[in-house]
């Protein structure tokens, strides 16, 4: 596996978390002096309207999985996306590099709650269990287990609607939580030319098993 495929994974966790922070984040403009408007009829104040995202419920299987994973935390959800970016690419990349393995399926991520600060847990799919492995570093295994998946497509800031509504669904549907759910990043925040794509268009799979 090629390194920049690690960067580019770590690169579009970072640009969904980061756009969200920045988002949240928008110093305040002030306006000083008098300007037409300050002397004008005030204008109708515009409301802005944001698309909600395409989520799509299914119930299936889990694919076996092995999962090179790391543990960390952060105080913010910017932290939080510096540390993808480091786990995904140069950490977890030079440990498949030296260990040669295969990466086998897109990135994951499991949190423990949705408030900072946040703890998680980031991994990759791999084709085989590593000998010997450095501290701070774990392989964590996926069974067949049933689960329901939201495929999500919209930004990122809006994913919590898809743990909203796969709580329904297992409400719903009368079953319990067998484990934490997780996040699958599918799609590919960039286009071949490296321009961030539309956001309705990119793939995250929330995962959540049940019993």
């Amino acid at each position: 596996m090629k390194d920049n495929k690690f960067f580019l994974y770590g690169l579009f966790i970072i640009t969904l978390l980061f756009a969200v922070a920045c988002n949240d984040n928008q110093p305040e403009k002030k306006i000083t002096g008098e300007t037409k408007k300050d002397t004008a009829k005030p204008a109708t104040p515009e409301v802005e309207t944001k698309k909600g995202p395409v989520i799509n419920i299914g119930d299936t299987l889990s694919i076996k999985r092995l999962v090179l994973v790391m543990k960390d935390s952060a105080s913010t959800i910017e932290r939080v996306s510096l540390k993808l970016g480091e786990i995904y690419g140069p950490k977890l990349g030079a440990v498949m590099k030296k260990n040669n393995l295969k990466m086998t399926g897109a990135p994951m991520a499991w949190y423990k709650g949705q408030k900072a600060p946040y703890f998680f847990e980031a991994g990759i799919p791999i084709d085989k269990k590593p000998a010997k492995l450095p501290a701070g570093v774990y392989v964590k295994q996926i069974g067949l287990d049933s689960i329901v998946v939201a495929h999500f497509y919209g930004p990122y800031d809006l994913l919590p609607q898809a743990y909203e509504a796969l709580g329904d669904w297992l409400k719903d549907h009368k079953k319990k939580s067998k484990g934490d759910p997780y996040e699958i990043y599918i799609g590919d925040a960039f286009d071949s030319t490296g321009k961030a794509k539309d956001p309705y268009k990119v793939q995250t799979d929330v995962v959540w098993p049940w019993k």
